[in-house]
């Protein structure tokens, strides 16, 4: 999915994934602080929550220019959270997760599928969900409710987090384009009338005056009029003609302009 310019409709859901990051931080470390005397290794855990203080600062200015929401960024966001996930039964201890004890990623691991979802759609949203909710469950050791339900909201997440970014993209090109051919038609309007008050003038004074002349003064009375018609028809912006069914509105400026010569003028 094309990246969004700066100041886009897509910057307000790249901050977004930056505070989701930092408030999903927070209460993991509620969580840390609560169980670390049931951790297998709990200054290893302290250790872990600070690499995961110091991820969520990096991400948050990395994606915050467009140019660093790539591929190199997206991988390391993935690798970093993998990694942890990797660690979590060695530093809070199988018995304990066994137990029920929360992973240390919890709702922090959400973070780099927000960023894939937002960065590529849902479909790279969906991809990311997949390898962080499927390592989160193979880590865990065993799959109970809850650990599959996480997995399932984290899935929904990527889906439709990239499915409301990429119609946030979709948009705003829809509004460059209107934008932009708002201004055209403007401009092609202000042309129309500067030509019409002076060059369109002159060429029909021209082919008049020389219409019964006879040699070089007459055929350039009919090249003006020739360059009067294409001169107009290039500025009126009528839709080429095509073929209509009986009872359908058409634009009656594409059925008269081709009635248009040098001896006919049609004014829409």
């Amino acid at each position: 999915m094309p990246s969004s310019p700066p100041g886009g409709f897509a910057d307000p859901l790249w901050r977004s994934v930056a505070v989701f990051r930092f408030a999903s931080l927070a209460y993991v470390g509620l969580l840390v602080l609560r169980d670390a005397g049931r951790y297998a290794h709990p200054v290893a855990a302290g250790g872990v929550l600070l690499v995961m203080l110091a991820w969520s600062g990096v991400t948050a200015v990395g994606y915050a220019r467009p140019a660093n929401r790539r591929w190199p960024l997206l991988l390391a966001d993935l690798g970093v959270v993998l990694a942890i996930l990797a660690v979590t039964p060695w530093v809070v201890g199988r018995p304990a997760l066994a137990a029920g004890v929360p992973a240390l990623a919890v709702a922090w691991l959400a973070g780099p599928v927000l960023a894939w979802a937002v960065s590529g759609g849902r479909r790279r949203g969906t991809v990311a969900a997949l390898l962080v909710g499927g390592t989160d469950l193979v880590t865990r050791g065993r799959i109970g409710p809850s650990s599959l339900t996480g997995a399932i909201l984290l899935l929904l997440a990527g889906a439709v987090v990239g499915h409301v970014a990429r119609l946030a993209v979709s948009t705003e090109e829809r509004l460059q384009r209107a934008v932009e051919l708002e201004a055209a038609t403007r401009e092609r309007e202000r042309l129309a009338r500067d030509i019409h008050d002076s060059v369109l003038q002159v060429l029909s004074l021209v082919q008049r005056r020389g219409a019964h002349l006879d040699g070089e003064a007459g055929e350039l009375a009919r090249l003006a009029g020739q360059q009067e018609v294409a001169l107009r028809a290039l500025i009126s912006g009528a839709p080429p003609t095509s073929p209509a069914d009986p009872g359908d509105e058409v634009d009656l400026r594409s059925l008269l302009s081709g009635y248009a010569s040098a001896t006919v003028q049609v004014s829409a």
